[in-house]
């Protein structure tokens, strides 16, 4: 099987390692902004696509399906994002003679609908978030959808149909209020989904957001995972993610995998996916969506489990059983954090920092995992997801996970563009959150008291002097390196160490 990766940046350089450990080929794709792109250097081969917008090459079903079929490839995955949850790029792959490394098209249609999932879960005796039932589409009159939330109920929650990522949604609190809101998510939703249907929820007061990632395979069997706490959300976006959560024990651990499994077998689902809930405070669960791909978020799952996602994603695809034993998925073993790293700016309202990237050293030593997706020299361009890696911390405990992912944000080193690392230490430090004490509000209303403060734990003239160390330090390694490959002369490295020590006393 040589695969084709449909996607870009950190998630390709994933899949691409996944395919190189099971010994199989891969090919990449790229647009012009990323023909220097790590995941193009990793790859055994690559091939352009397109302009750089998105829609004139990452989200083109025919430049990815010729790029397939002229590179011999044989099988395509799309990772998470773009193309990852269409039906239709699912049948074009299968119809153009190309494994597609995910659930059939079919089950992406149903699952991939929000309103299609519902009733799916409500067919499977798995309790739904009370909203309605069908999509309003573009055609629905200012009356219906004035019915439709007086009948469900306020506050609620307007959201796209084959929306994600927190993209087409708004929050209502009351009726004269619903028709903006309404028009804004449409105009939200067909822009980054092409389209533009919508449906309502009812707004649960401070509930928590836990999913359960699951494998199925095509003999029947469903394999439910611990679950992945992901409340700590900006704006519905996920941030942080988490595993085990703090507040589910086995008892409810087992109901929620149970709930999960039940969905999954009523869709006829296979691959991977994940069924996503919001927990009440009193322990009550409600299906919220399903997801139809991989996870940004599953290196938790991983490190508490010891397995490996993308591998298993392959070996169903190639039509291999499931045969990881189901207690084992859902016993964590230790505790394991995920903090996203964006190219933005968390001083100024998370802007995003397009930009070079001048150095990078990403944090390493025990339990420690970066799946990056950016290289020195690499510009992060302005058209697609700002995330440029992802930093997973695994220990014994939450409390030593979360001392652990501290030291790493401190040693992790980015330079040329602002990221999110300096809002992480400061979230790692919260009161709240290091006693798990949290909901999906929570973050929202943690930013909003800061009024604009600065998350940065430097002042200017230190932010400067670190940087000029850093560079210094590049320079020695990169001297070193020209001159016969020896060892770097010490005195650069610890001048920078020395000058982040003093600057955080």
């Amino acid at each position: 099987m040589k695969v084709l990766i449909a996607n870009r940046g950190e998630i390709a350089v994933r899949v691409i390692r996944a395919c190189r450990e099971l010994g199989l080929p891969t090919v990449a794709v790229y647009s012009d902004c990323d023909r220097g792109a790590r995941h193009v250097r990793d790859a055994d081969q690559a091939i352009h696509i397109g302009p750089s917008p998105a829609a004139d090459s990452y989200l083109r079903m025919d430049k990815l399906i010729t790029a397939a079929v002229s590179t011999g490839a044989d099988a395509v995955h799309a990772g998470y994002g773009f193309l990852a949850e269409n039906a239709a790029f699912a049948s074009a792959c299968r119809d153009a003679g190309l494994t597609f490394i995910g659930p059939s098209p079919d089950a992406i249609t149903v699952m991939g609908s929000k309103t299609g999932a519902r009733r799916v879960a409500m067919r499977a005796g798995v309790p739904v978030v009370p909203g309605t039932d069908a999509p309003l589409g573009v055609d629905a009159s200012d009356r219906d959808i004035a019915r439709e939330g007086a009948h469900v109920g306020y506050p609620l929650m307007v959201k796209a149909v084959a929306g994600g990522g927190g993209k087409g949604m708004r929050i209502v609190e009351s009726p004269d209020a619903l028709l903006n809101a309404v028009r804004n998510a449409r105009s939200e939703a067909a822009s980054a989904f092409g389209d533009a249907a919508v449906y309502f929820e009812r707004r649960l007061s401070n509930p928590r957001h836990v999913e359960i990632q699951l494998l199925a395979d095509h003999y029947g069997t469903v394999i439910p995972f611990v679950e992945r706490e992901c409340s700590i959300q900006r704006r519905h976006q996920k941030v942080v993610e988490e595993s085990p959560s703090t507040v589910v024990d086995p008892h409810l651990r087992r109901r929620i995998a149970d709930a999960a499994s039940a969905v999954a077998a009523s869709a006829g689902y296979t691959n991977a996916g994940t069924i996503e809930f919001l927990l009440d405070e009193d322990g009550s669960f409600y299906f919220l969506e399903m997801n139809t791909r991989l996870q940004v978020e599953h290196p938790v799952t991983e490190m508490v489990t010891s397995l490996d996602l993308v591998h298993w994603q392959i070996r169903i695809a190639r039509g291999e059983r499931l045969t990881i034993d189901p207690d084992r998925a859902l016993i964590p073993h230790g505790h394991a954090i995920e903090c996203r790293i964006y190219a933005e700016d968390p001083d100024e309202g998370f802007m995003p920092s397009p930009g070079l990237v001048r150095a990078i050293r990403p944090s390493s030593g025990p339990g420690i995992r970066d799946d990056g997706g950016v290289l020195p020299g690499y510009t992060v361009p302005v058209f697609y997801d700002s995330m440029i890696a992802k930093l997973i911390a695994w220990a014994g405990t939450r409390t030593e996970a979360v001392a652990r992912m501290s030291r790493a944000l401190q040693e992790y080193e980015i330079l040329g563009i602002r990221t999110t690392i300096p809002f992480f230490l400061w979230l790692m430090r919260e009161p709240d959150f290091l006693g798990g004490r949290f909901d999906t509000t929570y973050l929202d209303r943690l930013l909003a008291a800061r009024r604009g403060s600065s998350f940065s734990a430097f002042s200017e003239d230190e932010e400067r002097t670190i940087a000029i160390a850093a560079a210094l330090d590049a320079m020695f390694h990169a001297s070193a390196a020209l001159n016969g490959g020896g060892a770097a002369p010490a005195r650069g490295a610890g001048w920078k160490i020395t000058a982040r020590q003093e600057a955080l006393r």
